[in-house]
Order: structure tokens, then C-alpha cells, then sequence
């Protein structure tokens, strides 16, 4: 399966910050070709993210997660929250999944959370993000109103390459 067929996509509102992280953490798959594009689709920011995503080389679009599945070009899609940090060594896990049986796939965390956390809190529907086929998203972006609702509940095989999950309340 060639690299250049993954489409991040990163839901924002007022991320900033965040979203610098997220696409620092990216750098590296863009350029050995891995992400095919990333596409940051925002809810309204006030703030300076959308500076953040065009200045990084970013598609920049006014609208939930639904739009911009639709306008992704790759055939899997990578739904992460801002703030999110992929460990070194991510791609290869993620196309291995990819020219697998395949099916949506999550990273397994780094760090963060002890186990008694993890055990008491459930983690938020994009907290580790979310890897899927184009054609699975698209069947459920017609269901759900955002990245989270569309996380939400699918069932999902582990990774095992490491994302160091945005610092946030519980949501």
C-alpha cells in the first residue's frame, strides 16, 4: 500500500496551542510522504488556529468533521484531538494495520493516565485517536454531528505504536 494515501483530520475550536503540538508531532509522516494531507476542520475558533493550521500547510475548513471527510483525499483517515502527540515510529504500525484485514484501529496511550485512571475514567472518544478506512467514515459521518459522536461506541483493534493523548478535562 503506497504511504501517501492517510488524511489527518484534527477538529478544532479555540486549539491553538494544541494544534501546534498535534502538528509538530506530524512532521515527520508529511515528509516521508505518509500524510497525504491534513485537514483541520474547525467550529468556530476565535483564537489563532486557523494561522496555526495554514501557516503549517494545513487545509483549513469552516465546518464540523463531516466535511472534511468529504473532502479528504487519502483512503484512510486519521481523527485525532488537538493537542495529541504521535510517538516515533507511528506510520509503520499504521499502514501494517492498513494492508491488513484492516478496520478502525486506535493508538494504545504513552504515559499520562496511572492504571487507576484508566480504570475509573472512560477516555474521551478521540483520546487516542481514531484510524479508519474512508468509506467507514463516510457511512458514519452521516450519523453523527462531530468527530466525538462518530468515535464514540466503534469497535475497535489496538495499535501498537503509542499516542501521548491531549492534556484535558474529562469530557
Amino acid at each position: 500500500m503506497p504511504l501517501a494515501m492517510l488524511t489527518v483530520l484534527i477538529e478544532t475550536l479555540n486549539d491553538e496551542e494544541g494544534l501546534a503540538r498535534t502538528l509538530a508531532s506530524l512532521v515527520d509522516a508529511a515528509v516521508e510522504g505518509a500524510v497525504r494531507e491534513v485537514v483541520v476542520c474547525d467550529a468556530g475558533s476565535t483564537d489563532g488556529t486557523s494561522k496555526v493550521a495554514e501557516h503549517a500547510g494545513c487545509f483549513y475548513l469552516a465546518g464540523g468533521v463531516a466535511a472534511g471527510m468529504a473532502r479528504a483525499r487519502g483512503e484512510w483517515l486519521l481523527l485525532l484531538e488537538p493537542g495529541a502527540r504521535l510517538a516515533e515510529g507511528w506510520t509503520g504500525e499504521v499502514f501494517r494495520h492498513a494492508a491488513g484485514p484492516g478496520g478502525a484501529a486506535r493508538f494504545s496511550a504513552s504515559g499520562g493516565r496511572s492504571p487507576l485512571a484508566r480504570m475509573c475514567r472512560r477516555p474521551r472518544p478521540l483520546e487516542l485517536g481514531l484510524l479508519l478506512p474512508r468509506e467507514q467514515a463516510a457511512r458514519l459521518a452521516g450519523q453523527s454531528a462531530g468527530a466525538a459522536a462518530l468515535a464514540k461506541g466503534l469497535r475497535t483493534q489496538r495499535l501498537q505504536a503509542e499516542i501521548y493523548p491531549a492534556s484535558r478535562g474529562d469530557s
